[in-house]
């Protein structure tokens, strides 16, 4: 019974929990650059994860096509979309234009989930996917007032639309070759792949200089705590227990998510539009969840 409950409040616990890494990436990069700060993000990830896997005596993949898989998946989960994700802010894209794009992959997902997955998607999940998508830009579309490329450049987009790449292969990547992970040595192995491609980004293209503020290492410390442990593990569990499109569909929440805590951290204005947004994209993902149920 408890079990049931808790896999019930899994979505929801996953959204709010993703939904804060826009506010840590805001919090945290103007004292870092976007790779370094990854790289340190990283760093602290393998460390914690190698001795959780040491202490658990957790047992390593045998199959090396599978460890191939998982160092992919994370490449694109963790390399590319955080580092898309990082890169878009430092740039000058506003967190909630960044929210947006990557607030598209449930579409971009169920336009590709059919013939990689073999996984239906009937009018009703299009539906819910459209009407997420129509709320997405009710909540933001206010925000977005006003907003033009002079603050920013096609290079940051370049970076947002890199994360939305990212965030759907991988996605469908985890769902298709890496459902049979332990998550505590899979994880490890994605974190490591995404450590030995963001290090050389870095230290190339990057002056790798830190500013050790407190707002810095509170970010830090709630990035690697609850974003690249806890909602990382809730993504692959969701992954593993439904169909890729079902999943993708709670992305669409994240962003109206990200909305709220911007109002109650930063008194960005919630307005009435915005909150029909909300309500039409919970409307949404409902169709998505509940047409396959």
């Amino acid at each position: 019974m408890r079990n049931h409950a808790w896999t019930a409040a899994m979505p929801g616990v996953f959204v709010l929990l993703w939904s804060t890494g826009f506010i840590g990436a805001k919090f945290g990069l103007p004292y870092a650059e976007p790779f370094t700060f990854l790289v340190v993000r990283f760093v602290v990830v393998v460390v914690l994860l190698g001795a959780m896997v040491a202490a658990s005596k957790a047992a390593w993949p045998r199959d090396l096509k599978l460890v191939g898989h998982l160092a992919v998946s994370g490449l694109l989960v963790h390399a590319i979309y955080l580092g898309g994700v990082f890169g878009a802010i430092r740039l000058g894209v506003p967190a909630g234009l960044v929210a947006l794009v990557a607030g598209l992959q449930p579409l971009l997902t169920a336009a590709v989930v059919g013939p990689l997955l073999g996984e239906h998607v009937g009018w009703r999940q299009w539906l819910g996917l459209g009407l997420g998508l129509i709320g997405v830009a009710m909540v933001l579309s206010t925000r977005l007032t006003g907003v033009s490329f002079d603050g920013f450049g096609w290079d940051g987009m370049a970076f947002a639309i890199a994360a939305l790449l990212g965030i759907t292969a991988g996605t469908l990547y985890q769902k298709r070759f890496c459902t049979g992970m332990d998550l505590r040595t899979g994880t490890l192995i994605q974190y490591l792949a995404a450590l030995a491609v963001s290090l050389p980004v870095a230290m190339t293209f990057e002056t790798m200089e830190i500013r050790w503020a407190m707002p810095f290492v509170l970010a830090l410390g709630w990035l690697v705590l609850v974003l690249s442990l806890g909602a990382i593990s809730l993504l692959m569990t969701l992954i593993r227990l439904g169909e890729a499109a079902k999943v993708a569909s709670f992305f669409y929440l994240v962003p109206p998510m990200t909305a709220i805590l911007a109002f109650l951290l930063f008194g960005e204005a919630l307005t009435p539009l915005a909150l029909a947004g909300m309500a039409a994209t919970a409307v949404g993902v409902a169709l998505v969840v509940r047409a396959k149920a």
